[in-house]
């Protein structure tokens, strides 16, 4: 339980009416039990603080109550009843209104994160690198634009959360890849288990199109991966020995680096 101001403050009111209650019952007017007061106090603690907050008002609540009818002389049998109501009534609404708090709380972070997820989301559609994020089972939780233009995926397909194998057979089958066909079943079983393995040695893949692109793998804590696909058409020149790949990727800021530094594109 932190101890901010929305935790201390119904402990604190609950007091506050117990004290004043009794002062003006001794030194002003006759003033009638405000057990009524104490259970709104309990339902404000706990919405404010949470329930721990809730019950710790409760308890003040009962003991004040207590002491207010010893005040008044000998407790009656009939006071006792009254005190356990008080004690379920305040406890209750405690309960009650702490486990809303807990619910509307979480409701609340709950949409925070929906949001942040959902610009993210958007944001990764703008940019020309393809990015897939794979669970643990290796199914992909999220496909961006580019990746799915890349290879003629359609956006049925790509929301059903397909595995990373079906993603390399809709390539083969759509006749993505610019490889002989007695070569594509070694290059997905090749691309499948490095994924797996997480080997983050980045592999240029060229498309029938004429496009290049840099894939590389990345583990994540919870066991999924990330996968990003790299345009370096202009940079991994037919022309040129394939050897010096990596040295004009250099130029732009290293294979291994987060996908936004490609974005800098050295002219």
């Amino acid at each position: 339980m932190g101890f901010d101001w929305r935790t201390i403050f119904g402990p604190a009111l609950a007091s506050l009416v117990a004290i004043a209650s009794i002062f003006v019952d001794r030194n002003v007017i006759a003033v009638p039990d405000p057990a009524a007061l104490y259970v709104c106090v309990a339902a404000l603690a706990a919405s404010l603080g949470g329930t721990a907050s809730g019950l710790i008002s409760a308890v003040i609540a009962v003991a004040a109550s207590a002491l207010f009818l010893f005040d008044h002389g000998a407790v009656h049998s009939y006071d006792l009843p009254h005190l356990a109501l008080l004690t379920l009534t305040t406890g209750g609404t405690a309960l009650i209104t702490g486990l809303l708090h807990r619910r509307l709380r979480d409701a609340l972070k709950w949409r925070e994160r929906h949001a942040t997820a959902a610009r993210l989301s958007t944001a990764l559609d703008q940019i020309d690198i393809g990015i897939v994020l794979l669970d643990a089972d290796t199914r992909a939780e999220f496909i961006n634009r580019a990746f799915r233009d890349f290879f003629s995926l359609p956006d049925e397909k790509a929301d059903s959360k397909p595995p990373f194998i079906a993603l390399m057979y809709h390539g083969r089958d759509t006749g993505a890849y610019e490889l002989p066909e007695d070569e594509l079943t070694h290059f997905i079983a090749e691309r499948t288990k490095m994924m797996r393995a997480g080997d983050r040695t980045p592999i240029n893949i060229k498309l029938r199109g004429g496009e290049v692109l840099r894939f590389c793998c990345t583990a994540l804590p919870d066991g999924g991966r990330m996968l990003s696909y790299t345009p370096v058409t202009d940079l991994v020149r037919h022309t040129d020995d394939p050897a010096d790949a990596d040295y004009y990727l250099s130029l732009r800021g290293g294979a291994h680096r987060f996908p936004i530094n490609y974005l800098r594109a050295a002219e």
